[in-house]
């Protein structure tokens, strides 16, 4: 999932366990537990931002129910409103170029790194 944001940069959602490519950018994992089965080496970070992550207690509650998904993201937007420091990073550096926020849950759709490339692009 991509979407053009300011000066054509772009923020994209790919599952972490996904081969990196030259068109991902900068790769930030931002889910707070590290992917089972995923070498560092293997992942190509560019940064880890686990403190972007929902809280464990959000985290648990969601569960990745997609019964749960609305009250989910609304949860989840407070949570990241409180976190502008944390979140500073992704945003400069969506705005020098495209940015690839990298997730493990299998449910592309539902999932905390969709609500924060909205949260992000919103901000730029």
């Amino acid at each position: 999932m991509t979407k053009a944001v300011e000066g054509g940069n772009v923020i994209r959602t790919k599952r972490v366990y996904q081969a990196p490519s030259p068109k991902d950018g900068k790769r930030f994992l931002v889910d707070r537990l590290w992917p089972r089965g995923l070498s560092k080496n293997r992942a190509g970070l560019s940064g880890w931002v686990k403190e972007a992550a929902p809280t464990p207690e959000l985290r648990k509650w969601f569960g990745h129910d997609p019964k749960k998904w609305l009250e989910f993201k609304k949860r989840y937007r407070k949570e990241l409103s409180t976190r502008r420091a944390v979140l500073r990073p992704l945003l400069e550096a969506a705005r020098k170029g495209t940015v690839t926020l990298l997730f493990a849950a299998k449910d592309e759709a539902h999932n905390n790194a969709v609500v924060l490339k909205n949260h992000l692009e919103s901000h730029l």
